[in-house]
């Protein structure tokens, strides 16, 4: 009797901490996705991500291009112009001219580090 109980016990520990697939799988890099944070550290560290009021989208394609309504290469959260750039999903990065811009997909989250001195990353959410 008591077997079963400690039995039952360790199942109902294993089914409580399942998480759920949908939430840990991360979204597909092709489509649309809008400028929701950026974080400009001061140079100390203590940097953190403040949420932006911005029009800024990326979208990315298949073939292996992203466009913007802004400029892709710039850490700015205006979106005055158009422009196109290309990426890739192997070294996760976009390629511009004179540099690159690191990304990491998480969830549905898109990170992109930019080439700066000090800590200066941009955050987007994928649009539905």
């Amino acid at each position: 009797m008591k077997k079963s109980i400690l039995l039952l016990a360790i199942l109902g520990l294993l089914f409580s901490c399942h998480k759920n697939d949908e939430e840990l799988a991360p979204t597909s890099l092709t489509g649309t996705w809008k400028l929701t944070e950026v974080l400009a550290d001061p140079g100390d560290g203590s940097g953190t991500f403040q949420p932006v009021s911005s029009n800024k989208n990326l979208v990315f394609v298949s073939d292996n291009k992203v466009t913007s309504n802004s400029q892709i290469c710039d850490f700015s959260i205006e979106s005055n112009s158009s422009s196109t750039a290309s990426y890739s999903q192997a070294n996760n990065t976009i390629n511009c001219s004179n540099f690159v811009i690191h990304y990491e997909l998480v969830a549905n989250t898109l990170i992109l580090s930019y080439p700066c001195i000090e800590g200066c990353q941009a955050k987007y959410i994928k649009v539905p």
